[in-house]
């Protein structure tokens, strides 16, 4: 089982309560125009898609791994198009059938190196050449509460970062480097620091990455 449907009971147990925050820069999409093909993976809710609606984009997509997260996505936005994951990472989308693919909060959720990159690499499939790859994610953090937990657990899983939340959830965060090593097949375009509000209610530092995929191989 792998990192991306092994949580989803978790998930699905989550889905009538959680709330995301992570914000939303547009103008990082302001190239792609508003009829680009785009692709939420990880969408949970569908509350990044319903931004992008608002602004006035149209042809979104969502797919997620946990079906209570798409439960409720469907029933918030019943005209928008959104898939559950039934072999996650992998889609049910065709080589490069988008133009720009959202990755909001989920690599935090992909505990193991190999998971994260066979991820990234189910993307880049999907993108079209020059097509972008927006991440927003958490790095780690300075502050005790967090240092405790990374030292806790570096040995059960043998990643500093990774750590159980008190719920039960097995989550990431992230170095800088460690992100630069994920996105080796992409051009980075951007990057920008933010604070983000953790869905249990913790301030702590994001950082977003808008990442092209090159036009040639």
């Amino acid at each position: 089982m792998s990192d991306l449907d092994s949580q989803v009971p978790y998930w699905d147990a989550a889905a009538a309560t959680k709330t995301f925050t992570h914000p939303f820069h547009l103008p990082w999409l302001d190239g792609i125009g508003r009829h680009a093909a785009i692709l939420d993976y990880g969408c949970g809710y569908g509350r990044t898609m319903e931004n992008l609606e608002q602004h006035g984009f149209h042809n979104l997509t969502g797919a997620d791994t946990s079906p209570g997260m798409i439960q409720r996505a469907r029933h918030l936005h019943p005209t928008m198009q959104f898939a559950v994951l039934d072999a996650p990472p992998a889609s049910p989308y065709p080589d490069a059938g988008f133009d720009a693919a959202l990755l909001f909060a989920v690599l935090t959720c992909v505990p193991s190196d190999e998971a994260q990159h066979r991820l990234i690499a189910e993307l880049n499939r999907i993108l079209k050449p020059g097509g972008i790859l927006y991440i927003s994610d958490l790095l780690l953090q300075d502050d005790e509460r967090n240092r405790s937990r990374y030292n806790r657990y570096v040995n059960h899983y043998d990643s500093y970062g990774v750590f159980e939340t008190s719920d039960g959830a097995v989550c990431r965060h992230h170095s800088r480097e460690w992100l630069s090593t994920l996105l080796t097949r992409f051009e980075t375009v951007d990057t920008r620091t933010t604070t983000v509000t953790t869905m249990n209610g913790h301030k702590s530092t994001g950082i977003q990455i808008l990442a092209r995929k090159p036009t040639a191989t």
